[in-house]
């Protein structure tokens, strides 16, 4: 791969991360590269202006960390406190630095371990990082929790190469880390459609009656799985083929439910096609399809949205009822790295947008609506709380966006902190309610003139007049500032033709062309008189800048990874699989067969690790395409399975083989038996005749006596 690097730094041998993270980028058909930094570099590389970390622009920076690493294991309580403040420490200066984002994994501690002083250092740095917006953290738990491995640890191959844990343990990190990039780089799903019967209940009201459908185990998961969802900014609408009224008393005589019509933005229940639902549902939110999950019981309707519909993506959920909590919790469409308190508002807002709705058909005139709204803006210098919700607004904002230039909380941070630019935050609320930060600017005094970097105002609140005082604002500042004009630069994209229509309509006379821009030379006093006049309203796309019918997402295969992928030993499985080779890797000739059960084990053994089917038992391991990790780690294998611990001396010998470790397993085994036990066998040895000493060796050769 040649795209942007997934940086990983470790305090410990990190490596065995590498094939489940690249397994992943192939299985999201994401474009990153792995790169392992150097060995326990942690501190160096985020301190380091010019190290890997610091020169990561367009990817991913992974931290591993396992806190006694840092410290002797005799370490006092308060040393290892000491270094977790001083990695907190760093963390916030690499965050105010760093362009890429910060992904930050901490490891169990090894058994025997103090668990309080654990805790205590995670819950340090989880504090110490709350307001980073571009740090994000995992801890055991979360990994534990989605895929948990019973035996994580690997003693063996921590005392010979500093590799902690076991394969199927990296494993788990690996699809976490993957699950947490694919939150970061996809855009987030905005709305769930819920089909009724057999979906949030077991049976159907129309059938049994609303007092006879039942909210089992599996449903009531579903419902508190969507609940959270809804509290995290999601919007949640019905989508169901019944009788309004069966729908509405099912909910009014099940108070045990834990989701109420309060919860629905939106619903459409009636006998008309699904397909056709969710586009009416799409437009009386204006959000495109491309922001819906539909889940439903029912494989045909769910195959009739995907055939009209692709860009909804659509969960059939599993026959097996119980499976249905488990299903939800590894769709990572749903999954949020970091969920603002505009998030939070969202379902909210949208009640109250409804309300403007009808507010709006009931005024008599466009002028009588906006001035019964009684709208509020309030334009102000941007305050740090306010950052993630701005970098947000660059991320999301296609319509009203002059340039469509997206940054990080990073970039605007690094921006605003080099004095050469300033942003001011808007506010926006009516009598309905407020829609939170609704709009930013960032911009540039020069000599003679102020000049827009960046001009966003969301969706919500366009056709209103806030972009008019936004700009009218600025036209003020130009003005104390004894400056002539306001420059605001439009680069055309494939949604932005609404800030287009309100530049032309603000002053067309002022617009010039610029190589492949539009710039608009405002002068200052008409820039500060500029008001919003309703005659020239524009229209009102989708809340997201798409129709619709919008193109479809980059797909990712959602379902197939919630029913085939979810645990760590479906995906060692398929990492295996997809990695075998059907023939040895630089040998010659036909592979010797094994010729006892030891070597047949081995060449089992490392078939399976190396991922080579045919291996013969005079192939050596690094001629196969093993290393050194993978050596430490086989002699952790063989130590679990065969109860042999052997040292790398074996591993670096003239020739690493089968038939050489097979040698040496068995005379380390005499070694363990004792010098009574080594005297007996040798004894029984000695006792046996000619022809039972040819039925031994024909027996281990598996030949024929």
């Amino acid at each position: 791969m040649s795209g942007p690097p997934i940086v990983v730094s470790a305090t410990f041998t990190a490596d065995a991360i590498e094939p489940a993270l690249s397994f992943w980028m192939r299985e999201l058909s994401f474009d990153y590269r792995i790169q392992i930094a150097p060995y326990n570099q942690v501190f160096q590389l985020l301190l380091d202006p010019a190290g890997a970390l610091s020169a990561n622009r367009d990817g991913v920076n992974v931290l591993l960390v396992r806190f006694e690493d840092w410290a002797p294991d005799l370490a006092r309580p308060e040393t290892h406190l000491d270094n977790a403040r001083h990695f907190a420490a760093s963390l916030k200066t690499a965050a105010q630095s760093f362009a890429a984002p910060l992904l930050v994994c901490i490891c169990p501690a090894r058994p025997g371990f103090d668990a309080n002083l654990q805790t205590r250092m995670e819950e340090l740095i989880a504090a110490s990082v709350a307001e980073l917006s571009t740090v994000h953290l995992v801890m055991p738990r979360e990994i534990d929790a989605l895929y948990p491995v019973p035996h994580p640890h690997d003693s063996l191959g921590d005392k010979l190469g500093h590799v902690p844990y076991t394969p199927a343990y990296f494993a788990a990190l690996g699809v976490m880390v993957a699950r947490k990039i694919h939150a970061l780089r996809t855009p987030p799903y905005k709305v769930v459609a819920l089909d009724c019967d057999d979906t949030l209940w077991c049976g159907i009201c129309g059938e049994d009656g609303p007092q006879g459908v039942v909210v089992d185990p599996p449903r009531r998961a579903l419902q508190e799985f969507m609940l959270a969802q809804h509290a995290q900014g999601m919007l949640l609408t019905l989508c169901s083929k019944n009788n309004v009224e069966d729908v509405l008393d099912t909910f009014r005589l099940h108070p045990e439910m834990a989701l109420r019509m309060e919860h629905f933005a939106a619903w459409r229940i009636n006998w008309s096609p699904k397909p056709a639902n969710l586009a009416a549902l799409a437009e009386e939110l204006e959000l495109s399809l491309e922001s819906f999950i539909l889940v439903d019981d029912n494989p045909r309707e769910c195959r009739e949205v995907e055939a009209g519909y692709p860009q909804v993506l659509t969960l059939t959920l599993p026959h097996d009822d119980a499976g249905i909590p488990e299903i939800l919790r590894h769709v990572w469409a749903f999954d949020r790295l970091r969920v603002t308190e505009e998030d939070r508002a969202r379902p909210a807002m949208y009640a109250q947008e409804l309300e403007r709705q009808r507010a709006g058909k009931q005024a008599a005139s466009l002028e009588d609506f906006l001035r019964g709204l009684q709208l509020e803006v309030r334009i102000a210098p941007m305050s740090p709380k306010d950052l993630a919700r701005v970098a947000q607004l660059t991320e999301r904002t296609n319509q009203m966006n002059f340039t469509t230039v997206r940054r990080s909380a990073n970039d605007i941070q690094a921006l605003l902190e080099s004095g050469k630019a300033e942003c001011l935050a808007v506010h926006v609320s009516d009598r309905f309610g407020s829609y939170g930060l609704a709009g930013a600017m960032i911009f540039r005094a020069g000599v003679d003139a102020i000049s827009i970097d960046t001009f966003l105002l969301s969706c919500r609140a366009l056709g209103r007049g806030v972009e008019h005082r936004m700009l009218a604002a600025l036209g003020s500042i130009a003005q104390e500032q004894g400056l002539a004009a306001v420059e605001a630069r439009y680069v055309r994209s494939q949604r932005n033709r609404p800030a287009l229509l309100f530049l032309e309509s603000a002053g067309l006379e002022f617009q010039s062309v610029r190589g492949e821009a539009l710039l608009f030379r405002f002068p200052a006093e008409f820039a500060a008189r500029l008001t919003y006049q309703p005659a020239a309203i524009l229209p009102r796309p989708s809340a997201d800048g798409t129709s619709p019918a919008a193109a479809t997402r980059d797909r990712v295969p959602y379902a197939r990874i919630a029913s085939e992928l979810r645990t760590v030993e479906q995906i060692v499985e398929q990492m295996e699989s997809r990695g075998a080779d059907f023939s040895p890797r630089g040998t010659s000739g036909p592979p010797e067969p094994p010729r006892s059960d030891l070597e047949r084990q081995l060449c089992r053994i490392w078939s399976a690790m190396l991922t080579v089917q045919s291996i013969g038992v005079y192939d050596n391991f690094f001629d196969l395409g093993g290393h050194s990790l993978l050596a430490v780690q086989l002699l952790s294998r063989l130590k679990e399975e065969l109860g042999i611990e052997l040292s790398l001396d074996v591993v670096y010998g003239a020739d690493f083989t089968i038939a050489e470790l097979a040698k040496a397993i068995e005379l380390r085994e005499i070694e363990m038996a004792g010098a009574d036990q080594y005297a007996a066998m040798l004894a029984e040895v000695e006792s046996l005749t000619d022809e039972e000493v040819r039925e031994l060796l024909a027996k281990e050769s598996g030949e024929a006596p």
